[in-house]
């Protein structure tokens, strides 16, 4: 079965919604999503979405100026000046369109909206909508989607492999969940926006389809990838507490950066503070774990005591509430927090209209190194990114897509039955997790990387041959992926941003100063 259309789009978080909004006006959008509408990352960030709305106190040039700080030297300042002047643009198109952030008195008597501070950035930029802010703007971008019906989605599908023939994208293959059977999209665009990676990590804030599909069907397709070796471990994720231990097994639940913004400390295990609080998060997350190898404790404490508790409440409501259901009033309890693998930098390589080296393929959002975060992101820069993107990639894909009709392909056939067992699936997936976690983590060295690569294809010989279930697809991806972030973290050999080599700690701008780049067969 062969389905056609004009943009085709893989994912429905906040890049693919941008691009599905801003292609309908174009021709016909199919947008297939992995899991049921709304169940994206975007729909789990907290903190807010940094735009200079405020241009007494603040300005793009602000923004630009801390972005490109963050980045430690590898931010493309043409990508990171796009992200800040039509940032405020589509911000505000979001307010438009319904977007209910939160608001504070004035000292004049009016309201305002209430920027929030947050690490790295030295203005009050941070929209939100209490601590649910992806939430808000997936829901506004949602509602503009149905309300103009011009965008098909097809939910719970998930993407098998991009079409490629005379070395352009006409499409993707893809797999029904619930029957197991094979589709072909053909399009003359093709858009993936197919979010993070970080699933590949055993803690990590990522919900649990964030297997890097897109990245990996991307590289298989000979599209390049690069600055893979950037991982952002956030600071603050809350570790189990005793007597929840039937939660271990779920991604780590974050406490928003935007706690310590509004004053939130971090105390060791002695009740002393330790640490900049709003420093980058590289140096955050790194100061923690410090601070737990002197106590040999599995995590430090944030401390909320400095916030007065109804502000808490109101501030921080989904913070609070679960919490509060995991055994802690965070308005009198110390919360117990260690780093937790969140952000992937790198992935497929764009330029800033979200093009690829492949003519046809485009991508937005986490799955694309479009430049704009260097070796590490700022805080709340993230939702930005998928919204300013996505649009531009729509854009760019309706001026330069083919006039031809891309030509019908026969799916491939997909065996009946899987080769792995769930259990077995899982445990594969747990030893790529442990792998990463102990030797691509928050602090590397060649010795740890060199182990960790031995142990993936080790995995990789186990797992030789084709995955014809969901469950097997995102092994494979997770496979793929891991050993594009641990090869470059070994090719790396200095420390960078979220990348920190223990036996080449400093930064060395004369060697590597540059980006790596992965491309199927090819290396640079």
């Amino acid at each position: 079965m062969a389905e056609k259309c004009d943009f085709f789009i893989l994912g429905g978080g906040i890049a693919g919604l941008s691009a599905a909004l801003a292609a309908s006006q174009y021709g016909r959008v199919i947008l297939l999503t992995k899991g049921k509408i709304g169940e994206t990352a975007t729909e789990k960030a907290q903190g807010g979405i940094a735009a200079a709305i405020d241009q007494i106190r603040d300005s793009t040039q602000f923004h630009f100026e801390d972005t490109i700080a963050g980045g430690a030297g590898l931010c493309d300042e043409a990508a990171v000046k796009v992200l800040v002047t039509e940032g405020v643009d589509r911000v505000k198109e979001l307010i438009e369109m319904g977007a209910q952030f939160d608001r504070a008195e004035t000292e004049a008597g009016g309201t305002a909206f209430a920027l929030t501070l947050e690490g790295a950035h030295k203005r009050r930029r941070i929209l939100h909508a209490g601590d649910e802010t992806g939430r808000e703007i997936e829901k506004t971008l949602g509602r503009r989607v149905v309300a103009e019906g011009k965008v098909e989605i097809l939910q719970q599908m998930m993407g098998i492999d991009l079409l490629v023939e005379n070395a352009q994208c006409i499409g993707a293959s893809a797999l029904n969940q619930q029957t197991n059977q094979q589709t072909n999209f053909l399009a003359r665009s093709t858009l993936l926006a197919t979010g993070g990676v970080c699933q590949v990590y055993l803690h990590t804030t990522n919900p649990e389809f964030a297997t890097g599909d897109g990245v990996a069907m991307a590289y298989r397709a000979g599209a390049e990838v690069t600055d893979v070796e950037f991982v952002q471990f956030h600071p603050t994720a809350l570790v189990q507490i005793k007597g929840f231990e039937d939660i271990v097994a779920l991604p780590r639940f974050l406490i928003s950066e935007a706690v310590r913004g509004e004053g939130g400390i971090l105390l060791n295990n002695k009740n002393e503070r330790f640490g900049d609080e709003l420093a980058p998060r590289d140096i955050v997350a790194r100061s923690i774990v410090e601070e737990m190898k002197k106590t040999g404790e599995d995590h430090v404490f944030l401390s909320l005591k400095q916030i007065a508790p109804e502000k808490i409440k109101q501030r921080f409501p989904m913070i609070y509430k679960t919490c509060l259901e995991r055994g802690l009033d965070i308005t009198k309890d110390n919360i117990p927090v260690a780093p937790a693998a969140h952000y992937f930098m790198g992935g497929i390589k764009t330029d800033i209209n979200g093009r690829t080296n492949i003519d046809g393929l485009y991508a937005a959002g986490e799955c694309a190194a479009t430049g704009v975060h260097g070796a590490n992101r700022l805080a709340s820069n993230s939702l930005l990114e998928g919204l300013v993107f996505g649009h531009r990639a729509a854009l760019a894909a309706r001026s330069e897509f083919s006039e031809s009709s891309p030509t019908p392909h026969t799916p491939s056939p997909i065996p009946a039955k899987p080769r792995l067992k769930d259990v077995e699936v899982q445990r594969y997936k747990l030893v790529i997790k442990s792998a990463l976690w102990q030797g691509t983590g928050i602090i590397r060295s060649k010795e740890n990387l060199e182990e960790t690569f031995a142990e993936l294809e080790k995995v990789e010989r186990q797992v030789d041959f084709p995955a014809v279930s969901m469950e097997e697809l995102e092994l494979k991806n997770m496979l793929l992926v891991a050993k594009l972030i641990t090869r470059a973290a070994l090719d790396r050999t200095e420390s960078r941003g979220a990348h920190y080599r223990a036996d080449f700690p400093k930064k060395d701008d004369i060697n590597w100063k540059n980006h790596l780049v992965y491309k199927l067969g090819v290396n640079s």
